[in-house]
């Protein structure tokens, strides 16, 4: 298999995963969502769908080159894809925690753990193919800042 279909394996696994995890938010954003207290820093809907799509491309990107690399490196290829789809996972718990569940509280605990997971992802990651390290950049960023707004709502609806 070549780098490109790894890389496309990848990137449409984590915009499955992604839609996946739309489909439990949408019903809330429409409903749920709206009611609750959020920050003056909250952003507009309209910006997550953009973030995370780009986002799930960049994860699978970061993935794909990585699984490219693992007849030269297998033993940290195969461990870095373990929490790559442990990121993932609880990537789409989120979703289901905060909005199917409609809990932030247990969402903002769940958070951390996924934060820990993304950032050792990064860590492996960059060993293996710096470019996949820095595609992971912007989702960590964009998680450190889910989690500010995510305390935010909890302790706003408290």
């Amino acid at each position: 298999m070549n780098k490109f279909t790894k890389i496309s394996i990848l990137v449409v696994t984590c915009l499955g995963i992604g839609y996946l995890s739309s489909i439990v938010t949408k019903s809330s954003v429409d409903t749920w969502y709206p009611t609750i207290i959020k920050p003056s820093f909250n952003p507009p809907n309209w910006a997550f769908p953009i973030a995370w799509t780009t986002l799930f491309v960049f994860m699978g990107i970061a993935g794909g080159l990585v699984w490219d690399k693992i007849k030269i490196k297998p033993d940290e290829v195969k461990k870095a894809l373990v929490f790559f789809a442990i990121q993932l996972a609880l990537n789409a718990l989120w979703s289901f925690l905060f909005f199917g569940l409609r809990n932030p509280m247990l969402a903002m605990i769940e958070i951390v753990l996924l934060w820990l997971m993304i950032y050792e992802t990064f860590v492996k990651f960059n060993r293996i193919d710096k470019i996949s390290g820095y595609l992971c950049v912007p989702y960590l960023l964009w998680v450190s800042f889910a989690a500010v707004l995510n305390v935010s709502i909890w302790w706003l609806n408290q």
